[in-house]
């Protein structure tokens, strides 16, 4: 199990969990050698365990790690530490398409056109070399701020077995988008991610999928029998050249369908031109997948003559049953009371026999109980050794908790506890140790800020930055280096405490300009060295403080960053009440 604080292969420091599958788990790290955050995905164990499993998995996401597209997360690194498989990739902060349509139900024509464009370009590289990703859903389509797209689970996708339906969750999930052909059990094609992102451009254009059922059987069947809704019918002003689209992309029949993605985004790219919203409806060049028989219906006649059949059967049978009772003797009455006397003997000796087998079943369970072993202060891989040599099996569920004794990584109790007895075969629960809960403080001073505030993260502590703008260039640091901290080095901290780490920023601060010494000026200036917007707000006052700058935007001492806007409060006199200067009148020409 990968734990916070945990590096993998000695490069990979672990910040958090950020999702989960059935497949595998994926992490936030920090990439220790080359500075910067990066998504670890890890092969959960039951799948490592799989020679055949992890052979597949590195081949071919080791062949996505040479796919090179914007619309593409770009994989860095594929590899094996201490038995557990993992994927580096991109980190991407951005939001999945799956939420942004449970935000906004669905989409607009253009902005559906615009996804998928960027999702069939990004996968035109990926048929260019003949990977086929295998599971297409908004769960791994990314959006980013600006609107990119990036496809997601190059690697992890491609060495599922998508016709197991039941294997795992995310497999489960992906059933809304599983092609006939897989569903039918046959291999995957191109054209498999082609009626993926049909049905996933259904989805965008009405906030809903076009096949749902109770179970995945039921929807597999559905992809497999029934055609597509008609999107007409759901959005009657969407373009035909649009619904053209999506017919041939959903086709059954995989011969119908665009070739590849590349085909498909070739016709995207003209799909909204006002010349094709009128064009003839689409006409399936080849027989679509059909195995649906016509049930032959009942006629009504047929089920009155059977009914006919059936009273008249009652009758009968009840006319039997009179004159059987009325043949009924006293010496019958003799041989029914000596059939149920061995009746009961026979149901005596099932009960005694059942009482046997229940006594037997109870001790031999009770002898096939044993020990749980003590496994405390062993590695993870020892004591799971350990545990399934003695016949137990394993959880993958493991937990971590503080403790003062045992190493950090190591086993320090088990669930049930070591000595209590169960059954063979019982899963067995293992609590690992995240070391002691207080956390001795270093001196961080030098250190790039990232590393240390992911490092102490990992270990429960709540960490504050602050920039401190240093401009001199001679200094010692570099930008992002923590200059100082607020815990000392040697103090302790217990988990959830806080800590401030003060990070160099390399450049110049603003100046405190309500000081007095500054004047209009001197703020315009500085605005202009440095690239900034000014905003001068005046107050009305009836001191003498005009031109007295006395409040400013932001505060003294911190980074200036080229763009920003300036304020600045001035004070200003109020000339409207002041009263007009005296003047002689003359009269007459005396004054």
């Amino acid at each position: 199990m990968v734990m916070k604080g945990q590096k993998i292969s000695d490069r990979y420091q672990i910040i958090k969990s950020i999702g989960e599958g059935g497949m595998a788990n994926v992490y936030l790290a920090y990439d220790t050698i080359l500075d910067r955050n990066v998504a670890v995905k890890v092969l959960r164990g039951d799948l490592a365990t799989d020679e055949k499993f992890v052979r597949r998995f590195q081949r071919e996401a080791l062949s996505a790690s040479s796919l090179s597209n914007p619309n593409i997360v770009e994989v860095y690194d594929v590899g094996e530490d201490n038995g557990e498989y993992y994927i580096v990739m991109e980190y991407i902060e951005g939001k999945h398409l799956k939420t942004l349509l449970k935000k906004r139900g669905k989409l607009t024509v253009s902005e559906a056109v615009d996804i998928v464009m960027q999702i069939t370009d990004g996968l035109s590289v990926a048929h260019d070399s003949y990977i086929i990703h295998r599971d297409i859903k908004p769960q791994n389509i990314m959006i980013l701020e600006n609107g990119l797209v990036k496809i997601t689970d190059f690697g992890i996708a491609m060495a599922m077995n998508s016709t197991q339906l039941t294997q795992t969750n995310s497999v489960m999930g992906s059933v809304h988008y599983l092609p006939p052909e897989q569903a039918s059990g046959k291999g995957s094609t191109l054209q498999s991610d082609i009626y993926s992102i049909g049905i996933l451009f259904y989805e965008l254009l009405t906030g809903k999928l076009p096949f749902k059922g109770e179970n995945a059987v039921e929807i597999a069947l559905k992809h497999l029998k029934e055609p597509l809704p008609s999107i007409k019918e759901e959005i009657p002003s969407i373009p035909q050249s649009v619904e053209n689209i999506i017919i041939k992309a959903t086709a059954k029949n995989p011969k119908n369908r665009y070739a590849d993605a590349r085909e498909m985004h070739e016709d995207l790219k003209t799909c909204l031109d006002p010349r094709r919203a009128n064009e003839p409806k689409i006409k399936l060049k080849y027989q679509e997948l059909d195995d649906t028989k016509a049930i032959k219906p009942i006629k009504v006649e047929e089920k009155k003559n059977d009914n006919k059949k059936q009273v008249n059967n009652n009758k009968n049978k009840n006319n039997e049953e009179e004159i059987i009772a009325k043949k009924i003797t006293g010496d019958d009455l003799k041989k029914q009371n000596k059939t149920l006397i061995r009746l009961a003997s026979v149901f005596t000796g099932l009960i005694l026999v059942i009482t046997l087998v229940f006594v037997f079943i109870t001790i031999s369970t009770k002898t096939s109980s044993i020990k749980v072993p003590d496994v405390s202060n062993k590695t993870v891989s020892e004591a799971i050794s350990i545990l399934q040599d003695a016949g137990f099996s394993v959880s993958d569920d493991q937990e971590g908790i503080a403790s003062t004794e045992v190493e950090i990584g190591k086993v320090v109790r088990t669930s049930p506890l070591a000595g209590t007895e169960r059954k063979k075969g019982s899963t067995i629960k293992i609590y690992i140790s995240t070391g002691d809960a207080t956390i001795e403080i270093e001196d961080y001073t030098g250190k790039n800020y990232l590393e240390v505030k992911g490092a102490l993260e990992a270990r429960g502590l709540v960490v504050n930055t602050e920039d401190e703008v240093i401009d001199d260039p001679e200094t010692e640091f570099n930008d992002g280096d923590v200059v100082r901290q607020s815990v000392e080095a040697g103090e302790k901290l217990s988990k959830g405490e806080n800590i401030t780490l003060y990070v160099a920023s390399i450049g110049i601060a603003y100046p405190d300009f309500t000081d007095g010494t500054y004047t209009i000026s001197d703020v315009e200036e500085f605005c202009n060295e440095n690239n900034l917007k000014l905003d001068i707000v005046y107050t009305i006052s009836d001191t003498n403080l005009s031109g007295t700058i006395y409040e400013q935007s932001r505060e003294a001492g911190t980074p200036v960053k080229s763009g920003a806007t300036f304020r600045i409060k001035v004070y200003q006199n109020d000339t409207s009440s002041e009263e007009e200067p005296d003047v002689d009148v003359c009269e007459d020409g005396l004054c």
